[in-house]
C-alpha cells in the first residue's frame, strides 16, 4: 500500500482506463484531493462522485489553452499526464486531419498539461508520471501518428526531468504495451475481431498471443500500481526514467 496523505494529485484522461484506475488507488491511498480532467463529462462525473475523497471535476480539452489559463492547480503535488487519443492508418492513407487529431491530444495536451503542472510544483516541488507507449519505442505498421507522439512523450518527459530536477520536480514516463482500456475501441481492426471473437475479453486473448511474449494484456489496475510506485517517495531518486510494461514485446 502507498501513502499519499495529504497529497493533491492532477490527473488527465481520468474518467476511464489507466486514469480512472490511477485516481482509485490514490484515493484509496490517502490522497487528500484529486483533480480530475476529461472530456467525457457524464463518465467522469459518475466516476468522481465514487472516490473517497475531495475532487474537483474539470470537463475540457487537454488541448485547448483555455482550459489551463482557467485551471487552479494552486498545492498540486502529483500529476498524472495520461489523456490519450488512438488512431491507425499506414502513413499513406493517414490525413492531416488525422494526424492533428491525435498529435493535438496526444502531444499538444501532454505538453500543455506538463507545463501546468511545472509551473504550479515550482516552489514546493513534487512528481509528474507521464503516460507514453511501447508504440513510441518500438516501430510497427499502421501506427506513424500513435507512435510518433508517444516517442515525443518520452523524449519530453526526459527533458522535463532535466529542467525540474532543480525544482525538486520529478518527471519520469511509464510506456504501457497492451492494456485493457476503452482506448482499444477506437481501432477499427478491434472491433472487428469483437465481432469475429464474439466479446472483448477473446479478442484481447488473441492481440495477446500475438503480441506479448507474456501472453497477456495488462489490466488497468496494474498500470496504475506502477504509476504510483513512480509517484511516490519510493523512488525519490529517480528522475527521467521510463518504466517499460509490456509484458516483453519490446524485446
Amino acid at each position: 500500500m502507498y501513502d499519499f496523505s495529504g497529497a493533491s494529485i492532477l490527473i488527465t484522461g481520468a474518467a476511464s482506463g489507466i486514469g480512472a484506475a490511477t485516481a482509485t488507488l490514490l484515493a484509496n491511498s490517502g490522497a487528500r484531493k484529486l483533480l480530475l480532467i476529461d472530456r467525457e463529462e457524464v463518465r467522469l462525473r459518475d466516476f468522481g462522485f465514487t472516490l473517497p475523497c475531495e475532487r474537483q471535476i474539470v470537463i475540457g480539452d487537454v488541448s485547448d489553452e483555455r482550459l489551463w489559463a482557467q485551471a487552479d492547480l494552486t498545492g498540486i503535488t502529483h500529476a498524472l499526464v495520461n489523456a490519450g487519443v488512438a488512431g491507425g492508418s499506414p502513413i499513406e492513407e493517414t490525413s492531416f486531419a488525422e494526424w492533428r487529431r491525435i498529435m493535438s491530444v496526444n502531444l499538444d495536451g501532454a505538453f500543455l498539461t506538463l507545463q501546468a503542472a511545472m509551473r504550479a510544483m515550482r516552489n514546493n516541488g513534487g512528481s509528474i508520471v507521464l503516460t507514453a507507449s511501447v508504440a513510441g519505442m518500438k516501430a510497427e505498421v499502421g501506427i506513424a501518428a500513435y507512435g510518433a507522439s508517444k516517442a515525443a512523450i518520452l523524449h519530453l518527459a526526459r527533458i522535463a526531468a532535466k529542467e525540474g530536477a532543480p525544482n525538486g520536480i520529478r518527471v519520469n514516463a511509464i510506456a504501457p504495451g497492451g492494456v485493457e482500456t476503452p482506448i482499444w475501441s477506437e481501432m477499427p481492426f478491434f472491433a472487428e475481431m469483437v465481432a469475429s471473437s464474439g466479446s472483448e475479453e477473446a479478442a484481447f486473448r488473441q492481440l495477446a498471443a500475438g503480441g506479448s511474449p507474456l501472453g497477456r494484456f495488462a489490466k488497468p489496475e496494474e498500470i496504475a500500481d506502477q504509476i504510483a510506485f513512480l509517484l511516490s517517495d519510493r523512488t525519490a531518486t529517480v528522475t527521467g526514467s521510463c518504466l517499460v510494461s509490456d509484458g516483453g514485446y519490446s524485446l
